[in-house]
């Protein structure tokens, strides 16, 4: 079933009749799908099911040409990414068409799914604007991180998840908790990835979410953790990139277990996410939790 919405996509660029559009969204490698699967375990058989998985990871993809452009990063999933090849404009606007040809196709949805869709994308938005604006300096504050974070990452799940249950007429609302729980637990642990996996796994540097000033969870809990004079060292260190840097930061986060603190956060609401559903008998969410938490990339 993940073929054929990669098909769908492919027929979507395709009938925007443009050849150089056409080449430059086949350079863009798919991921985990996580949105597509999470609406397949809830509704496997509308006939719109492969409609809405397209529209949901072409905006996904658009969201993601943007983020490499604003973060200057030039890997995706392990291969150069557009704007590494073709250049941030040409990046930006394929990211543009994306998101317009998924809000055409949107239009013909049911409408509750089209508010559902097009308002996740507009927090989308705020929480990437958010994110780069939180960049200037190390945040310490976790009520913006979380805040930012349900925006920017747990907004389009919990919309993928509501929109199935829409389709497949069940309670949407259970749903969309479902989605937003996971969307943050998924995020917790991408940040935690960044700071405990080699590059080699992860497809992109190692520890570079620091370096490109994201105070991700486990930077947050380590500034709480820290005695005041390691504190302001910590804060010195920000959007550095140094070998004894890495290596400060590293036995630091292992002294103040830092990392079983961040994998407890995200338990915590992947325990959510399961709880959310727990009367709707459906295996196939728990085990994406499950997976979700125990993923090393």
């Amino acid at each position: 079933m993940l073929e054929k919405i990669t098909q769908r996509i492919e027929s979507f660029i395709s009938e925007i009749g443009n050849p150089r559009i056409k080449a430059l969204s086949s350079r863009i490698t798919s991921g985990k799908m996580l949105r597509s699967k999470l609406v397949l375990a809830i509704c496997p058989n509308h006939p719109d099911v492969v409609d809405l998985c397209a529209i949901i990871e072409m905006i996904q993809s658009a969201s993601l040409l943007h983020d490499d452009v604003i973060d200057e990063s030039y890997i995706r999933r392990g291969n150069p990414s557009v704007n590494a090849v073709f250049g941030n404009k040409n990046s930006i606007m394929l990211g543009d068409v994306f998101y317009s040809k998924a809000f055409f196709e949107l239009t013909k949805m049911d409408n509750r799914i089209a508010k559902s869709i097009s308002n996740a994308v507009v927090e989308l938005s705020r929480g990437e604007i958010d994110d780069v604006f939180m960049g200037e300096e190390f945040n310490t504050d976790k009520g913006k991180y979380f805040e930012m974070l349900q925006d920017k990452t747990a907004s389009l799940i919990s919309a993928s998840a509501e929109s199935a249950a829409i389709l497949a007429n069940l309670n949407h609302q259970k749903y969309k908790a479902y989605g937003s729980n996971l969307g943050v637990a998924f995020q917790i642990i991408d940040d935690l990835l960044d700071v405990t996996q080699e590059s080699m796994t992860l497809g992109k540097p190692s520890m570079n979410d620091f370096k490109e000033g994201k105070t991700t969870l486990p930077y947050i809990y380590l500034y709480e953790a820290l005695p005041k004079d390691e504190k302001k060292i910590l804060i010195s260190y920000f959007k550095q990139d140094k070998p004894e840097i890495r290596t400060w930061l590293k036995e630091r986060f292992e002294k103040y277990h830092i990392i079983s603190l961040v994998q407890s956060e995200a338990k915590r609401y992947a325990n959510l996410a399961i709880s959310s559903i727990k009367d709707e008998n459906n295996k196939t969410l728990e085990e994406i939790v499950q997976n979700m938490i125990n993923r090393e990339f």
